[in-house]
């Protein structure tokens, strides 16, 4: 099967000035709070139809990365046969800073664009 797009994540330096933004344009509503990020998505909650997006706090982002990049969720494996799928597709590991402590992948695509692959198996729409 595939995976799906679950969040789409944002960095930047008010995440409560995006998240009322935001809530507003997309008529979302906050879901979550980890420290200075805020999630924000559909009344209905993660994992649905459509994406969340989560407002990450940076205080100066880096210019000369993307600050969005997307989050995927596999619909019909575990998230080791799908890190395996997609290396054999030509993502790459990445290395954005991570502790090895994470729950998620950080991989880039094969033009170096970065995502992270979750574990947590998504339903296909």
């Amino acid at each position: 099967m595939a995976s799906r797009i679950s969040e789409l994540v944002l960095e930047c330096r008010d995440p409560e000035l995006l998240a009322r933004f935001w809530c507003e344009v997309l008529d979302f509503v906050e879901l979550d709070r980890d420290g200075e990020d805020i999630e924000i998505g559909p009344r209905e909650g993660f994992g649905g139809a459509r994406p969340t997006l989560i407002l990450s706090k940076q205080e100066r982002p880096q210019p000369d990365r993307t600050r969005l990049h997307i989050d995927v969720n596999a619909t019909d494996r575990d998230q080791d046969a799908e890190l395996e799928r997609l290396l054999a597709l030509g993502a790459r590991p990445a290395d954005v800073g991570q502790t090895g402590e994470e729950t998620w992948h950080v991989l880039a695509d094969p033009e170096g664009n970065v995502f992270c692959l979750l574990r947590r198996r998504l339903d296909p729409l």
